[in-house]
């Protein structure tokens, strides 16, 4: 299987990363990618970016030098109830909307509070993604937040970056057969912070080669089943390739 977008990726706006738009673009066309999202950090945690950076990526171009680009963003879930922190008039400007569990932004209460939090963010219509699903701090119900992602159309990411964890690993294994059983949607993203990890999925090819994971189910595979399934998902998706 390959992978030929990046779901999942961060500029210097969030100020823990450390390469620039055309950096990272350029990574992605050196890795033949035909995608690249940028998705930096939501204002709640503490270097993330202003929401005038996201209302602005209407400024840039839909694609640059061959790779086709998205703009959006890694939302911070805020509290059990799936509130993330940017409003609706800045979420309908975006063309992808990852929501993340992130220590800054969220007390750990447990693995019934954590399942909880992610049913209530699947109720969102804006949210695309939920994003590094194999973390070992935010405990959950792999199985019901499968089947309630399968009944939302919403994908689960595999994130590469935290595949370099030994219990991710074994965390993402079991995520990944409960998708498989309930034929819920996947990406995967490489949640760069440096130019250098763009488009660097083989701990997650890895994995999925490992569980047999069924490429239809991999979104993110290529450019056109990522915006096929964002078109169908969001009335307001307005890239035109």
């Amino acid at each position: 299987m390959k992978i030929l977008t990046d779901t999942h990726t961060h500029t210097m706006v969030s100020a823990h990363a450390y390469s620039t738009l055309l950096e990272n673009v350029r990574a992605a066309r050196e890795r033949h990618l035909e995608l690249l999202a940028i998705t930096n950090h939501a204002p709640a945690i503490p270097d993330g970016a202003h929401e005038w950076h996201f209302l602005c990526t209407r400024e840039l171009p839909d694609v640059i030098d061959g790779v086709k680009m998205l703009y959006g963003a890694e939302l911070n879930i805020t509290d059990p109830s799936g509130k993330v922190d940017l409003p609706e008039s800045t979420l309908n400007t975006q063309g992808l909307h990852i929501a993340s569990l992130h220590e800054p932004c969220y007390d750990s209460r447990g693995e019934t509070d954590h399942t909880k939090t992610w049913l209530n963010v699947l109720k969102n219509p804006y949210v695309d993604i939920l994003g590094h699903s194999g973390r070992g701090n935010f405990p959950f119900d792999h199985d019901a937040v499968a089947k309630a992602a399968r009944d939302a159309d919403v994908c689960i990411e595999i994130n590469s970056k935290t595949l370099s964890r030994p219990v991710s690993r074994e965390i993402c294994a079991d995520v990944l057969a409960c998708c498989k059983k309930y034929g819920t949607k996947i990406t995967v993203g490489s949640d760069s912070h440096f130019c250098g990890h763009i488009g660097d999925f083989d701990n997650a090819l890895s994995l999925l080669s490992e569980v047999d994971y069924p490429e239809e189910l991999v979104v993110s595979r290529n450019a056109d089943s990522l915006l096929k399934h964002l078109k169908n998902k969001n009335k307001y998706f307005n890239y035109a390739f």
